[in-house]
């Protein structure tokens, strides 16, 4: 249920979605996700860091851990299906 909860956080979902193709910087994390404050950016990271899924490497900026991108493929089967229920509801 705790994993659910950091989850369903506004936002959380899609810091983690931006960073799947590379880390990027908290100015470019904002601007991926276009109208997230950033405070609420610094708290979704922060969050995301403590549970060990969001990491701060060094200059390139934040990217996924480990954890992170086997959650991103846990992830890939609701990914399909809600592209799918996309397509049927337009």
């Amino acid at each position: 249920m705790a994993a659910l909860d950091l989850l369903g956080r506004r936002w959380s979902l899609r810091v983690l979605w931006e960073l799947r193709a590379g880390p990027l910087t908290s100015r470019g994390l904002r601007e991926a996700c276009g109208g997230i404050s950033p405070g609420v950016l610094q708290q979704r990271l922060d969050e995301l860091r403590e549970a060990g899924l969001v990491e701060l490497p060094g200059r390139q900026g934040y990217a996924l851990t480990p954890l992170g991108r086997e959650l991103e493929t846990a992830m890939r089967p609701l990914i399909a299906w809600a592209d799918r229920w996309a397509r049927a509801n337009p």
